[in-house]
């Protein structure tokens, strides 16, 4: 029977940070000798998604420092000498200020089971993303306080024994088919793959929405059964 709901944030609830990035990227563009913003936004995802991987246990570091050092090494990459802290610090803004999806509200009303939010994210920006948009979840995990960051299994399990829960017992509902998908899947966690850009699944998924409201009507249905799928 379902119990709870884990709910990624940024890119699930609210918007991902994609209007300070590509003002980043316009500015590291202009300034330095990359091809295409394609090739800035390449390398730079693939620093930040390294450091995330290894950024775990003794070894973890926080979602700023790691922002920060991913774009030190960008702009070191295309020849730019801006200061990685200044260029951070509207994206760092946005992350306690980002705007909502219309639909998450509503969500939060009428979900018929507990929302715990499983988010990649410092805890201090979460909380005040929550506040700003007055969201009220049953409880919250991020990777700071998990010391781990999704897809890793361990930020699943963290949240699983935080709030005394089993994972046939939560579904997971997440936009990234890598952190949300694969991550709960490693916990054996079922999980909605909230799809709202329309993409092609780059692997099975065990249900899929198109939007929260969707995605509460797989809730209401599935509630009950001692199977969640």
């Amino acid at each position: 029977m379902l119990k709870a709901v884990f709910c990624d944030f940024y890119g699930t609830v609210v918007f991902e940070d994609d209007e300070p990035i590509g003002v980043i990227l316009e500015k590291i563009y202009q300034h330095g000798n990359a091809v295409s913003k394609k090739e800035i936004g390449a390398f730079w995802w693939q620093r930040f998604s390294t450091l995330c991987t290894d950024s775990f246990g003794n070894g973890f570091r926080t979602q700023r420092e790691l922002e920060i050092q991913s774009l030190t090494e960008t702009l070191k990459q295309f020849g730019v000498k801006d200061d990685a802290v200044q260029l951070s610090e509207p994206q760092f803004s946005y992350w306690k200020k980002p705007p909502i999806f219309n639909d998450s509200k509503s969500f939060f009303a009428e979900c018929p089971v507990p929302i715990y939010i499983v988010s990649n994210i410092d805890t201090a920006d979460l909380i005040s993303a929550l506040n700003f948009h007055e969201l009220k979840p049953k409880g919250i995990v991020t990777s700071e306080e998990a010391r781990a960051y999704k897809p890793r299994r361990e930020m699943f399990l963290y949240a699983l024994q935080k709030f005394e829960l089993k994972p046939h017992e939560v579904i997971h509902i997440g936009d990234s088919i890598t952190s949300d998908v694969m991550g709960a899947n490693e916990a054996s966690i079922h999980s909605i793959w909230l799809n709202r850009k329309n993409k092609q699944a780059s692997l099975e998924v065990d249900m899929q929405a198109s939007d929260l409201q969707e995605a509460l009507k797989i809730l209401e249905k599935v509630k009950n059964k001692i199977n969640l799928v």
